[in-house]
C-alpha cells in the first residue's frame, strides 16, 4: 500500500526539484561552486513582492558565505515562489499554501512557510492580502474538521492516495485526518503574529471567530476528562506510527488535565497520547487567542474561556510533563500517559523540546529547558545521529541515521554561543547536496542521500534564521 514515505520516495530527489524549477532533471543538482539562483523564472513565479526583493537583496548583502547567502537567495522566498495559490473563497480572498512536494495544505506548515514574511507585511498591500486569504482559509479547513491536519485545493477531490482507507470520519476537502494537537495552534500562532505586526483586524471575522470556538471545543474534547470523545483513527499499515491501537483511540492513559494528541507534528502516532510540547505550545496559543478575541471582539467570555483552559493544561503540564535524568535534575518529558510513565526524546518536527523558546513557550535561557535541550542534543535521546557530515535531531518518520536540517536550525535559532551558531551554519551550509536547498532529513554520513528536494517548511525556517541573524547577531555572518 502506497503511504506518504512511498509517494515522497517515489518522487525522487532530482525529480521532485525539477518539478518546481522548471529545469530538466540533469541540472537540478548545482555544483557549489556555480552560486546561479535556483529561483523560478520571474514569471513563473507563484507570488511577487517588491518588498520581499528588497527583504533579500538585504540579508544577502550582509552574509559573508557566497554560498550561504546563495541558499538564503534559493531558500527565503521559496514559498512564495511555488507553493502559493491565490483566489477568491465565498467572496472574500483566498490563498492556499501546499507543502511543495504534495499537493495539500497542512495547517502547521501553511502557517510556518510564511511565518517569515509576516514582518513585511506592514509594508506591501499585497502581502497583507495574501495572509488574509491564508487565514480565512485555515478557518475555512477548521470549521470543516478541527480533527484534519491537511486539507485539498478541490474539496470534491479524494483524500490523498496514502489516505483513501483510512478508518475514521473523513469530510469532503480532507486530505488527511491525523488529530495533531499542535494542527490548531499553529493557524493562532500565525493570526496573532500577523495581528501584532499590522493592525489588521479584517481577517478576523465571523467565520474566524467560529473556527476559534471549534478549537476550544476540541481541546477541550480532548482533555478526555467525560469519556474519550469523538475522534477515532486507523490505518491499514505495516508502520505502527502510521495507526493507532485500541479500535483508534491510542494507547490507554490516566487523563490529568493536558490536551490528547494521537500523533505528533512529523504525523508519527504518539507512543504516550499526552504529548509535553504541543500542550505547552496550546498554552500559549490560547493565551494568545485570549487577547486577541478580547482586543478585537470584547468577547471577554470567550477570552476567560480560553485562559481558563490554558491554565489547566498549564498546571498539569508543568506537574506531570516533567522527569527526572540521572543525576536528579528535572527535565520536560517528550510524552507522558498519566499513570507515571515517561517518554524521554525529540523529534526533529516543531513543536518539540528543542523549539520551545522559539515558539514562544519560555526563554532561551530557563534553566529547565537549558537542562532539557542539553539532554535531546546528546546520546540520550534515541534519535540524536552523529555523524561524518554533522550532527542533529530526526526522528521515526525516516528512521535512523537521519538528521533533519530542520532540527540544526532549531538549535541556531535557540542559541545564545556565538560558536555553536557558526558551527550549525557550516552544517546546514555543507549538507545541501549542492541543490542550494534544505531537505527533509539526510544521511548522518553522506548528505547525497536525503528526502524531499522540494520541503517549502524546512526552506522558509532556514531563511528566518538568517534575516535574524542579520538584524540580531550581524558579526556571525559575516565570519562563518
Amino acid at each position: 500500500m502506497t503511504d506518504r514515505r512511498h509517494f515522497l520516495k517515489l518522487l525522487g530527489t532530482a525529480a521532485a526539484s525539477s518539478a518546481f524549477m522548471g529545469l530538466p532533471a540533469a541540472t537540478a543538482a548545482v555544483p557549489a561552486t556555480r552560486f546561479v539562483s535556483r529561483r523560478p523564472a520571474p514569471g513563473k513565479r507563484k507570488f511577487k513582492s517588491e518588498v520581499v526583493e528588497r527583504e533579500i537583496a538585504r540579508v544577502k548583502a550582509r552574509i559573508g558565505d557566497p554560498k550561504l547567502a546563495w541558499m538564503f537567495e534559493n531558500c527565503f522566498p521559496n514559498t512564495l515562489d511555488t507553493t502559493v495559490e491565490l483566489g477568491t473563497l465565498e467572496g472574500k480572498p483566498d490563498t492556499f499554501v501546499i507543502t511543495g512536494d504534495i499537493d495539500a495544505m497542512w495547517l502547521r506548515d501553511s502557517s510556518a512557510q510564511v511565518s517569515p514574511y509576516v514582518p513585511l507585511a506592514r509594508q506591501d498591500p499585497a502581502l497583507r492580502q495574501l495572509f488574509r486569504g491564508l487565514i480565512r482559509r485555515q478557518a475555512h479547513c477548521i470549521r470543516i474538521d478541527p480533527y484534519a491536519n491537511a486539507f485539498l485545493p478541490d474539496p470534491h477531490a479524494t483524500p490523498l492516495s496514502w489516505a483513501v482507507h483510512d478508518d475514521t470520519a473523513m469530510a469532503p476537502g480532507v486530505g488527511e485526518r491525523k488529530w495533531e494537537v499542535d494542527s490548531l495552534c499553529w493557524p493562532i500562532r500565525l493570526a496573532h503574529a500577523y495581528w501584532k505586526a499590522t493592525g489588521d483586524v479584517e481577517p478576523f471575522d465571523d467565520g474566524w471567530r467560529a473556527a476559534m470556538r471549534r478549537v476550544l471545543a476540541t481541546f477541550r474534547e480532548q482533555q478526555r476528562l467525560h469519556g474519550p470523545g469523538p475522534y477515532r483513527f486507523q490505518r491499514p499499515s505495516p508502520r505502527p506510527t502510521e495507526t493507532l491501537a485500541l479500535d483508534g483511540y491510542g494507547n490507554p492513559t490516566r487523563p490529568n488535565g493536558m490536551i490528547h494528541s494521537m500523533f505528533r507534528p512529523s504525523d508519527d502516532a504518539c507512543l504516550y497520547p499526552l504529548f509535553v510540547p504541543a500542550n505547552l505550545f496550546a498554552v500559549l496559543s490560547l493565551r494568545q487567542l485570549a487577547a486577541m478575541s478580547q482586543a478585537i471582539h470584547h468577547d471577554l467570555a470567550f477570552a476567560s474561556a480560553c485562559t481558563a483552559l490554558a491554565d489547566e493544561v498549564e498546571q498539569a503540564t508543568h506537574r506531570d510533563g516533567r522527569l527526572r535524568d540521572e543525576n536528579g535534575r528535572d527535565c520536560w518529558a517528550y510524552e507522558i500517559d498519566g499513570y507515571g510513565n515517561r517518554l524521554f526524546m525529540d523529534d526533529a518536527n516543531i513543536p518539540s523540546l528543542l523549539s520551545l523558546p522559539y515558539l514562544g513557550c519560555c526563554a532561551a535561557d530557563d534553566p529547565l529547558y537549558r537542562r532539557t535541550r542539553e539532554r535531546a542534543w546528546s546520546g540520550h535521546n534515541p534519535y540524536f545521529f552523529k555523524g561524518t557530515a554533522a550532527e542533529g535531531i530526526g526522528g521515526p518518520h525516516e528512521g535512523l541515521r537521519t538528521i533533519w536540517p530542520m532540527s540544526i536550525t532549531v538549535r541556531a535559532l535557540t542559541s545564545g554561543d556565538v560558536a555553536e551558531i557558526r558551527q550549525c551554519l557550516r552544517w546546514l551550509r555543507d549538507t545541501d547536496a549542492g541543490s542550494g536547498f534544505m531537505h527533509e532529513a539526510f544521511d548522518q554520513d553522506d548528505p547525497k542521500h536525503f528526502t524531499r528536494a522540494w520541503f517549502a517548511w524546512a526552506n522558509s525556517l532556514f531563511g528566518e534564521l538568517m534575516v535574524k541573524l542579520v538584524d540580531e547577531r550581524p558579526d556571525v555572518l559575516r565570519n562563518v
